[in-house]
């Protein structure tokens, strides 16, 4: 005998009060009522990972969601994420269930503030990362990720002047990668992966002096000098399937991830507290919520959005758009750990 579906609650209270077995099965069957797809970030608590369709690194769910005939979009994530995925499916209704859950980083570049800086650099290009809001991506010539930022700078002149946004640690690194001595970067940064320190890094290595160090691009300059791999989130995902134990330097969730899919591994937080709150203020109790009352929808002007989504073209078309998975890539999928897309945070 088929189950009827469980009725709607009030508030997120009542929602929390349930058993995740319980919000589990409600979201199951809410999401193929509305034929919904729940996108869950790297970072996100496992509980959300476990009942998300997708889960990977902002772009590439937000191109997984893109191809798929889903009518509703619910992302666990941060803000920009969210609208990321409007800008890609502006036919779809985008929600995220908690509307405060904002990232730091893209919140130091406005695209007013980006407006009065291109005013004093009128020859510059702008590259903007990912993780910005859809107002600096429309004012962006092109995005990039932590993975092809590289690729995304060579393709601009090398004589033509940059203006890089928000992160002042990717620019850097991207400096270092390139030679090149006419990058503007912007004064933001992710806290989570600034705030990791070298002695850290030394407790970690004294303790796995077998292990990899590989470290997220977002973190300090000295940091990165000390990583055998610098790499994205896809990156170190990949990573994971290839070592045995990895001293990894980027936010908890992603490490928590890849230890339970493989638990005969040992993976070991560089930093015990890189921790994003933003990311962890979704639960599945506001998930449910949020699929029951069609909350909270977001939106954006057309001509934002559309300006937007020439810049975020313009860098899938330099790194060859959204490619194919390996077969190795495929067997990932199998398992539970997607990789697919462009690697961003």
């Amino acid at each position: 005998m088929i189950r009827p579906a469980p009725p709607t609650l009030k508030t997120v209270r009542d929602y929390a009060a349930l058993s995740h077995e319980d919000l589990a099965e409600r979201i199951w069957w809410r999401k193929k009522d509305l034929n919904a797809v729940i996108l869950g970030h790297n970072y996100q608590d496992l509980e959300i990972q476990a009942v998300s369709d997708f889960v990977g690194d902002s772009l590439a769910l937000s191109q997984e969601a893109a191809d798929t005939e889903a009518d509703i979009i619910v992302f666990c994530g941060v803000h920009f994420m969210a609208e990321t995925a409007k800008i890609l499916s502006p036919q779809k209704l985008v929600l995220m269930p908690d509307p405060g859950a904002g990232c730091p980083m893209a919140d130091f570049v406005t695209g007013e503030g980006l407006r009065k800086l291109k005013s004093q650099h009128p020859d510059a290009a702008v590259v903007a990362y990912v993780n910005s809001s859809a107002d600096v991506k429309a004012e962006s010539d092109i995005c990039c990720t932590s993975a092809n930022a590289v690729a995304v700078v060579e393709s601009i002149p090398a004589d033509r002047p940059i203006i890089f946004v928000p992160d002042r640690n990717l620019a850097q690194w991207i400096i270092d990668q390139t030679g090149r001595d006419n990058i503007i970067p912007w004064e933001g940064y992710c806290h989570v992966h600034d705030d990791m320190v070298l002695d850290e890094l030394e407790f970690a290595k004294e303790d796995h002096p077998n292990a990899l160090v590989v470290i997220h691009p977002e973190a300090r300059q000295e940091l990165l000098d000390q990583a055998d791999v610098v790499t994205s989130t896809s990156g170190m995902v990949r990573m994971a399937a290839e070592h045995d134990e990895l001293i990894i330097g980027t936010e908890r969730g992603l490490v928590d991830k890849l230890q339970k899919d493989y638990p005969e591994k040992n993976f070991i937080p560089l930093s015990k507290a890189a921790i994003c709150g933003n990311m962890k203020a979704n639960t599945t109790a506001k998930l449910s919520w949020s699929l029951d009352h069609l909350r909270f929808e977001v939106s954006m002007p057309e001509e934002i959005r559309a300006r937007a989504e020439t810049s975020l073209q313009r860098m899938l078309e330099i790194s060859g758009g959204w490619q194919a998975p390996t077969p190795e890539q495929e067997r990932l999928e199998m398992a539970g750990i997607r990789s697919k897309g462009c690697g961003c945070a």
